[in-house]
This record gives structure tokens, C-alpha cells and sequence, in this order.
């Protein structure tokens, strides 16, 4: 009685308790993605595989907007479905939703609303399954069938698609074409097919037909006769399988050619009466014939087979042995075990396809179709009709099929598809076998340089000589591909060195680094070779070619023409540049990137005349990030676009300001990227035009470039610096003498303004090497008409050697620090309210 006021231990408390738990575990368990929104698009609940599909921990999911996890992009495709939810209705659909780090994922999605007690809804519920393979299968379906049919209507045959339990029929127009119907009048003729079919042959077509359903034979073969549309009758071989049955083992469908064989067996009539109407017979077909008397290996051939070959008919009536020898060695067994069979009964058809020598010395492929048609007392075969036909050009529209879809048609090695069958297969090999295996990811350093500067038709010429050297590198049983661009790979399987994969590397890396003689020029490249281990660094196609990948970029981040391993380090590296990546698109799309401005004062007076626009980023869980992390992060995702033209617009809405309130001539200088350069020449357009809309001359703002930009002297760059110097934007190049610093590229290009690079600021002393360089651009510049603007100053003593020199503008910490606009603004207050 102690313990009347406690739960007992099976409780209706503990038992509902234990009920929802289960009921978490099942949800959790399930192969669909589960979640809950409210109707502010934030996930209130989320299951297990949903976590999985987004790689994100559920403290990073719960309570989050949706566009947050799954892209702005993403959401924009569903954001009308969830709206339907919202407002009471069920909503089923299928759509291709795009990741936020490239590619796309395949779903079918069920919405359903979730109501209050007042009846309003409080948010939905939507499961999600991933139907992406399901789609690739579809695809993958849809080709192998139009191959299917291309290469059976190629042989000349009628093609059927017949669905029994149904009685639908599909025929092609082959098919149709036999029995002399065209498109417009044969929508019966699938139904009449077996009522179309001579008396004498129906029975024992069904025979054979239902022997094939019940398994009793591989293949449903027979000959029959069938009235056509004009009433004649035609000898019809028709062959045919069953590719799909029932729960039940009914089949469902069956698919299957129709042959029109009418004109052999009117030679196997004429053979029979004589063998002088057997030559006739024979020397009138178009296909070539051949009549083989079994137990000599004595064979009557027509004039056309012997053609066919390009050889003398006389000299053609041969024995059958001499007939073999002519054939491709790789066929032979080939063509002997589908006659063995048709010998032992096994088959009722010799069917079979194979290479056979002309009197050119070339292979021809040919088409043997032959039947047994009489035996001798003991009931041995005796004596085998056939036909020949010439599929040589069938052949090679289906090797240029296949070298389509497989072949890199620029270089002929394997393409993408190829090599990722290739790697599947070595996989499974290495698996088998428990040895290594080895992928290797190479990039061609300062490709792009070259097919810009020199044209595409050299880079083409380049990229075919780079693939032979790569092959020179590796074995025949080894896998080269090109999977685009100047991006290559290489599959060393079965692997019994250990360090086998760096020799390959080290040959590859000597091999590219040799001068390329191209169009009488000498051209200069080197390779950047990434390497992964199978199963050491991972045991599935993907994740061996991503690691490659990877281990590449970091081979080019510690200086390009060597190789680098994988490390988990590198995967790692890889996921903080990723969700670096994805919170920076999200500051951008939320606009917590920030411009300041820091001061550039003119040495002889003293006062700020100019700023420089930089960017800044207040992460909201590890504050300030600095530009040197990001910007390197913002040029290869491509967003260093949305930050210039961040960085252009606020530069424009300040400088109007100020330009207005404290200076007419203040100008704001704008930092490029080489990758913005890049870029459609309509975003500097449209720059011009907004500079125009907002009454400001181009002389407003400053361009600042870097040297390394001026190495690429293509038409993309000179072409924007024009479009710049007729606006009257000013162009400066920052951190000069650091990079190929050149007189000629100050002549050639339209400079406005040096930056000295802080380098040669920071250890300013009377009597010094910097003074002394720092006096020689200097006075270099102003020879050439141009300004000079010191970076990096620090100390007074900088500053006053600087003006010693007659250097125009000097920033640096001297002066003040990147400022807030507002704070940057309180300054040209200063200085507007001690000049009055």
C-alpha cells in the first residue's frame, strides 16, 4: 500500500511512452524521408533518412527554414506544392530537385496537411522517395530497346511486340512492309496475324509457340505461310522470346522478328527437282545460298556468295574445311558449337554471325542462317540449306553506335560512361582477386591559358597529344579517359606493386612537363595528378573518383606539376570548403556580407580623396572570416560574381553620396577578380548603364586588376578593359611588383594607377633596397603619366620617405583601418569641418 500513489510498472504512462518511442524507430526505419513543416516552411520533425540524404545533423535541420537545407533552388521547385498543402488539399507529384552543390536528385513526394482544432492548418507532413534510379532504368531501358530495334530492323527483319494475356500486338514497319500494308490501313493487321496464317501451318506454329511458353525450348522458332494483303502467300521464319511473365509463370510478353524466307524456300524447292534448276535457282538471289552435304563437307554455293567475298564462283566450290580456314580465328569456335548444336538437335536453326576473309585480305562480317532439311535411313542429318548475307555495314553502324556513347571523339580514349564501367569492372576484379587498385585524377595546368591565348583549334591538337603521352605512361590493361575539358583518368587495376601508382604518376607528371611542338610553336604545360587507393581510401566507384578529385586540387594548391595522395584531411578540407560554401551562398542571399572602406590619402595635402571597397563577412557562429579564406572559396563556386557586383552597387549608392556631401571628384576603387574577367561581357554593360542611371561619370569609381591578369592577353580581357576606358572608369594594378611585372603591359594597356604592394612599404628605411625600388616605380609611373598609390602604410617615418619620393597616395593603417561606411563617413566630416 506504500506504493499506491506511483505509476505501476506497465502503466498507461509508460506504456504510450513506449509505444511513441517504437513508433520514432519505425518512422526512423523506413526507406522514404519523413518530415514535418510548419507554416513559417520550418522543420518541426524530420526522420532518420532525411538526415542521411542531406548529410546534416538534426540540430542543424530542426527549426530551420527549408530553403536553408535544401537550396534556395530546390525550395523554389516545391514551394507551390507545400502553398497547396497549406491551404487544405493532398498533393502527390514527381519532380528533379537540384542540389546545392551540383547535380540532382529524382523524387515522388506526398503533401498532407495537418489541421488544428479549429480546423486551420498548422503545417504538413511530406514523405519523399528517391526514384532516381528508378528513372535511370527507365532511361537506360528506353536505349537498350531503340538499339534493339535498330540494329534487328538493320538485318532487314520485321520486328513484333506482342503482349498475350492483352492480345496487343505492336509490329514495325518492316513487319507491315512484308505483308505489303503500309501506315494508313493496318490497325487490324496485328489481330489477324494467327487468322492470316496458312491452314496446313497454324497447328503446329501454336505448337511450337506454347512449347517455348512452357520452357521446353529456349527460343520459340517456326515457319509458317501468311497471306498478305494482295492474297498471295509468303514463307515466313518467325523467332521469338519471352522477356516478361506473370506471378504465375504466364508470359505477358514476348518479343520476336519476322523473316520473309519466301525466296529460300523457293531454292529449296529448285534444289530438290534438279541440280541444274538448283544453279539457276541460286545465281537469281539476292542473298547468297549454299547447300552442304554433311557427310562429305561438300558444299553447292551460289555466284552471289562467292561475290559477296570477291571471289571467282568456280573457284569458291570448295570443301567446307578449306570454307572454315577463312574464317576469323576468334569465331571459329563460335560458328562450330551453333552447328554442333543444330547437329544434335539441340536447335532447330544454325543461326550464327562471324567474320570471314575476302580476296582482298579483309574480313567481311557475314550472317549464316541454315536448316537441316533431310536425313538419312537412320535419321542422321544428311543434308543443310542455308543463306548468306553481307552485314559488314550493319556492323559498323553498330561499332559507330557503341564508340558514340563510349569514346571521347576528340583524343579516342575512353569517355566518362566508359571509364566509369571500366572502374566497376576493375573494382569487382580487385575485389575478387584481394589486390589494389589505383585512380588517378589529372588536370592539365595552365591548359586554359594556352587554348585562350593560341585558339581551340590548338588546345584540341594539345589535348590529342597529351592523351597519347598518357597512354605511353600505362599498361594495355589499364583504363585511360578524358572526361572533358583537360581533366583526365586513369584506372590501374589489380595492382601488385605498392608503388606502382607513383610510378605512374612521377611518368605522367616527366611525360607533360615535355615541350609541346604544335603549328611550329614550343608549349609549355606540367599535370597535377591526383591518387586514391581502392580499398584503402575507399571501396565504391564514387567515392574513389571524388577522392581523386580531391587529392588532385590539393597536388595544384601546393604548387601544380607534382602528385598528391588522398588523406582524410583532404576529405575533411573538402566538407569545410563545402559548408564554407554553402554558408557563404546564404550570407549572400541574406545579405550579411558587409562593404567597408578604407581611407587612400593624398600625400601632399593630407586629405582622404579616395577609398578602396572591401568586403566583409560577420559569420553568426564564428565571426569575422577572413577575405583571404573566402574569396579563394567565392572564385571556384562562382559566387565571387554575386560579391562584385555586392561590392559595385554599395560602392555606387557611396560614392554618389559623397561625391554630393564632401568632394565632387571622390572616387571608390573596386577590387576584380581574374575570374570575374572571365565572365559575359554584359555584366560590365550593365555596370555602365547603372553608373549612367545614377547621374555618375565612370570616373567615379576605380577598377583594380592584378598583373597576373594581364598574362592573358585574349580578346575577353582587352575587350573589358576598353569597355572600361570609354566609360571613363579608371583602371589600377594592384600589388605591382610582386607578380610578371612588365613595361610592356603598362604601354600595351590602358593603366591609370600603380599600387606598390605593402611588401615593399613594410621595411621603408633611408638608404634602403625598398626605398630605393619604391623611388624607381615611382618615378617610372609618373614618366609613363600614371599615379602611384603606396599600400600598407603603417608608420609616420613610411609615410614622410613616401612623400619624399613625390608618391602620389598612400592607405595603411596610418590612416585608419577598412571602416563601416557610416564610421568611413565620419571621417570626410572631419575633415570637412577642420578645412572650414
Amino acid at each position: 500500500m506504500e506504493n499506491q500513489d506511483q505509476n505501476p510498472p506497465n502503466s498507461p504512462s509508460e506504456a504510450f511512452g513506449d509505444n511513441l518511442q517504437q513508433l520514432r524507430h519505425l518512422i526512423d526505419a523506413l526507406p522514404v524521408c519523413i518530415s514535418f513543416l510548419d507554416r513559417e516552411f520550418r522543420y518541426q520533425f524530420v526522420n532518420a533518412v532525411y538526415m542521411e540524404w542531406f548529410g546534416l545533423p538534426k540540430s542543424e535541420v530542426l527549426g530551420r527554414h527549408i530553403a536553408d537545407v535544401i537550396g534556395k533552388e530546390a525550395f523554389e521547385h516545391v514551394r507551390s506544392y507545400i502553398e497547396q498543402a497549406f491551404s487544405g488539399h493532398s498533393i502527390s507529384y514527381e519532380a528533379s530537385l537540384p542540389y546545392q552543390h551540383g547535380g540532382s536528385r529524382n523524387i515522388a513526394a506526398q503533401i498532407f496537411p495537418v489541421f488544428n482544432t479549429g480546423g486551420g492548418v498548422r503545417g504538413c507532413y511530406a514523405m519523399i522517395v528517391d526514384i532516381s534510379q528508378h528513372k535511370r532504368d527507365e532511361e537506360q531501358l528506353h536505349v537498350h530497346e531503340e538499339r534493339w530495334q535498330l540494329a534487328l530492323e538493320g538485318s532487314g527483319d520485321g520486328v513484333w511486340d506482342w503482349y498475350p494475356q492483352t492480345g496487343v500486338e505492336i509490329l514495325s514497319d518492316r513487319l507491315r512492309e512484308i505483308y505489303g500494308y503500309g501506315k494508313d490501313d493496318i490497325a487490324d493487321l496485328s489481330e489477324e496475324l494467327d487468322r492470316r496464317t496458312h491452314p496446313d501451318d497454324l497447328l503446329q506454329m501454336q505448337r511450337d509457340r506454347q512449347a517455348h511458353f512452357d520452357g521446353l525450348v529456349p527460343i520459340y522458332i517456326n515457319e509458317h505461310r501468311v497471306q498478305c494483303k494482295d492474297g498471295r502467300w509468303k514463307w515466313i521464319l518467325t523467332r521469338g522470346t519471352v522477356i516478361e511473365r506473370n506471378a504465375e509463370g504466364r508470359p505477358t510478353r514476348v518479343v520476336g522478328t519476322h523473316t520473309d524466307i519466301s525466296e529460300r524456300k523457293q531454292a529449296e524447292v529448285a534444289l530438290r527437282e534438279s541440280e541444274e534448276r538448283l544453279r539457276m535457282a541460286l545465281s537469281a538471289t539476292h542473298q547468297g545460298l549454299y547447300d552442304l552435304n554433311i557427310k562429305t563437307g561438300d558444299a553447292i554455293v551460289s555466284a552471289e556468295y562467292a561475290r559477296m567475298l570477291g571471289y571467282d564462283h568456280a573457284r569458291f566450290q570448295e570443301s567446307s574445311s578449306l570454307w572454315l580456314a577463312r574464317l576469323h580465328p576468334d569465331d571459329l569456335a563460335v560458328a562450330e558449337r551453333a552447328f554442333r548444336n543444330l547437329l544434335e538437335g539441340k536447335t532447330k536453326e544454325y543461326r550464327v554471325e562471324f567474320r570471314q576473309k575476302t580476296a582482298s585480305g579483309d574480313w567481311g562480317w557475314i550472317l549464316s542462317v541454315g536448316a537441316i532439311v533431310e536425313w538419312d535411313k537412320e535419321n542422321q542429318p544428311l543434308r543443310m540449306l542455308g543463306t548468306v548475307l553481307d552485314i559488314t555495314e550493319k556492323k559498323k553502324t553498330e561499332a559507330l553506335i557503341w564508340q558514340q556513347a563510349n569514346i571521347d571523339t576528340l583524343t579516342g580514349l575512353s569517355n566518362r560512361r566508359m571509364f566509369y564501367d571500366r572502374l566497376d569492372h576493375d573494382i569487382k576484379l580487385s575485389k575478387r582477386h584481394k589486390l589494389s587498385l589505383a585512380v588517378l585524377f589529372i588536370d592539365l595546368d595552365f591548359f586554359k591559358e594556352v587554348n585562350d591565348t593560341l585558339g581551340h583549334s590548338t588546345g584540341d591538337i594539345l589535348l590529342v597529344e597529351a592523351a597519347q603521352r598518357l597512354r605511353d605512361c600505362v599498361r594495355e590493361s589499364d583504363t585511360v579517359a578524358r572526361l572533358g575539358g583537360d581533366e583526365f583518368t586513369v584506372s590501374l587495376p589489380e595492382m601488385q606493386e605498392h608503388d606502382r601508382a607513383e610510378i605512374v604518376a612521377q611518368h605522367i607528371i616527366r611525360a607533360m612537363s615535355t615541350p609541346f611542338q604544335i603549328a611550329g610553336e614550343e608549349i609549355y604545360l606540367s599535370a597535377s595528378v591526383g591518387i586514391t587507393i581502392y580499398p584503402r581510401d575507399a571501396d565504391n566507384l564514387d567515392d574513389l573518383i571524388k577522392h581523386a578529385d580531391q587529392a588532385m586540387y590539393a597536388a595544384k594548391d601546393q604548387g601544380r606539376n607534382r602528385f598528391s595522395y588522398f588523406t582524410p584531411s583532404l576529405q575533411t578540407a573538402a566538407l569545410a570548403r563545402l559548408r564554407m560554401t554553402n554558408d557563404l551562398r546564404v550570407a549572400i542571399a541574406e545579405q550579411h556580407l558587409q562593404v567597408y572602406f578604407q581611407p587612400i590619402v593624398d600625400l601632399h595635402t593630407g586629405h582622404i580623396q579616395k577609398a578602396e571597397a572591401l568586403v566583409r563577412w560577420r559569420h553568426a557562429q564564428l565571426g569575422f572570416i577572413s577575405p583571404m579564406e573566402f574569396i579563394p572559396i567565392a572564385e571556384t563556386s562562382g559566387l565571387i560574381l554575386a560579391i562584385g557586383d555586392l561590392v559595385f552597387r554599395e560602392s555606387v549608392k557611396w560614392v554618389k553620396q559623397w561625391r554630393r556631401d564632401y568632394h565632387p571628384d571622390f572616387q571608390i576603387s573596386v577590387n576584380q577578380s581574374p575570374m570575374e574577367f572571365q565572365g559575359d561581357q554584359e555584366r560590365y554593360v550593365n555596370w555602365i548603364q547603372h553608373l549612367a542611371d545614377q547621374n555618375l561619370p565612370g570616373q567615379a569609381i576605380i577598377v583594380e586588376i592584378t598583373e597576373g591578369l594581364l598574362l592573358d592577353a585574349s580578346h575577353k580581357i582587352t575587350s573589358k578593359l576598353l569597355q572600361f576606358r570609354d566609360a571613363g572608369i579608371q583602371v589600377a594594378l594592384d600589388d605591382f611588383g610582386t607578380g610578371y611585372s612588365s613595361l610592356s603591359y603598362l604601354k600595351k594597356f590602358d593603366i591609370d594607377y600603380l599600387k606598390i604592394d605593402q611588401s615593399f612599404i613594410r621595411n621603408l628605411a633611408p638608404d634602403s633596397s625598398d626605398i630605393a625600388l619604391s623611388e624607381a616605380i615611382i618615378m617610372m609611373a609618373h614618366k609613363l603619366g600614371l599615379k602611384v598609390v603606396a599600400e600598407g602604410v603603417e608608420t609616420t617615418q613610411q609615410s614622410q620617405l613616401l612623400e619624399q619620393a613625390a608618391c602620389d597616395f598612400a592607405q595603411g593603417y596610418l590612416f585608419a583601418r577598412p571602416l563601416p561606411p557610416e564610421e568611413f563617413e565620419r571621417l570626410l566630416q572631419q575633415q570637412k569641418a577642420s578645412a572650414g
